[in-house]
């Protein structure tokens, strides 16, 4: 009988210490009336906690038109708050407490359409380093894309943000020795997606990891915009993932789907909260010319 509670006390300590080493996670959504932000969140918080490094809460703002005065997160509690949100600008104290946070060295993830809302809070701006539409122009900041095996900071008039119809696309690392990118396929196919162009935004403490080829409207031609970066904060990390739309339905989380969108997430996520990666690089992650999904959101048995 002795034993069999010590075993069971050490048990219980081993599963106590295990989920307190785990990455606390907050999400932020709500008020998106482009996307559906309730799928799509639920989503993320499979992604992270099938991989068994993240807990994770999530958090909704009021619905859109109601008062923010009463979402008061308490961010202090987390070691990462990843944003799926797209509605009205928080208030005072909340827009604080959140700067508090990330300049303290708080990780943040900000998914797909997040670049848009918030952009008369200056902050915010400096923390997702580009954004789009929301009356965006040059007055927030240059455009930014490579071009002649450089990043360009192109700073002529004209407003920030467009997307042509969900098609499939390749992905294309510039980073290559970036701890999320590291080890990874430097060219692969990302599933059909919205694919952002025509971001601009402060660009400060900036790091463009991988980019997308687009062409905007009835131009000859395109340029590769980003699609994954990091930004410095104070003494926090910041990582934007623009991949991931997510329609209507649960039919149409397809983007999220995708493999290259799912690593991705987790390994920006891990080096957001604790600046280092420790996971290890998928067997099925997609490559050039070649696609995979995680249709039930999690890695298949023979991943690794």
């Amino acid at each position: 009988m002795k034993r069999f509670l010590f075993l069971a006390v050490v048990i219980c300590l081993f599963c106590s210490g295990t989920e307190a080493q785990k990455i606390k996670t907050m999400i932020v959504t709500g008020q998106d009336g482009s996307h559906w932000w309730q799928g799509g969140s639920e989503a993320v918080k499979m992604i992270l906690e099938n991989s068994e490094l993240f807990t994770v809460d999530i958090l909704a703002t009021p619905q859109r038109g109601e008062s923010m005065e009463s979402y008061r997160p308490d961010f202090s509690k987390y070691d990462l708050v990843v944003i799926n949100y797209g509605g009205a600008t928080w208030v005072e104290q909340t827009r604080k407490d959140f700067e508090q946070f990330v300049s303290n060295g708080g990780g943040v993830v900000v998914i797909h359409s997040s670049i848009i809302p918030m952009d008369d809070w200056e902050e915010y701006n400096n923390m997702v380093g580009l954004g789009a539409w929301n009356g965006r122009n040059e007055k927030d900041g240059p455009y930014v894309y490579w071009k002649n095996d450089r990043f360009v900071y192109d700073y002529s008039p004209g407003a920030a943000g467009y997307h042509g119809l969900q098609h499939p696309f390749t992905v294309v690392h510039r980073n290559t020795e970036h701890p999320i990118l590291k080890g990874l396929p430097t060219v692969w196919e990302h599933f059909k997606d919205e694919l952002y162009a025509r971001l601009r935004g402060p660009a400060r403490n900036i790091d463009i990891l991988a980019t997308a080829y687009e062409v905007v409207g009835n131009a000859s031609e395109g340029r590769d915009e980003p699609v994954l970066w990091t930004v410095k904060y104070g003494k926090g990390k910041v990582f934007v993932n623009v991949l991931g739309h997510a329609g209507n339905d649960p039919e149409l989380r397809y983007s999220m789907e995708c493999t290259g969108f799912q690593v991705t997430l987790l390994r920006g996520a891990e080096w957001a909260a604790r600046g280092t990666v420790t996971q290890q690089i998928p067997k099925d992650f997609p490559s050039k010319g070649v696609s995979t999904l995680r249709k039930d959101f999690k890695a298949p048995f023979n991943a690794y």
